[in-house]
């Protein structure tokens, strides 16, 4: 398997998934369990604004989210 998206999105934020994990108001074993594929994200709205907000901060948009977070089938 390859590496996750969601870790190689967090890496370049320069954000480890405790610092994520605070910032969406998760735990940082949710963000674990993302990039693991273990589970499939579920956000609230205030959830969304504030990745909205992490993502403009660091230069990014919602756009750049991959589509899935675990990691990829290579």
């Amino acid at each position: 398997m390859g590496e996750s998206p969601l870790k190689k999105l967090r890496d370049e934020l320069g954000m480890s998934q405790e610092e994520l994990a605070r910032q969406l108001g998760i735990s940082s074993r949710t963000v674990s369990r993302w990039e693991a594929g273990d589970n499939v994200p579920t956000f609230t709205v205030p959830q969304i604004k504030a990745l909205a907000r992490l993502l403009e901060s660091k230069g990014k948009t919602i756009e750049d989210l991959p589509d899935h977070f675990g990691p990829s089938d290579d």
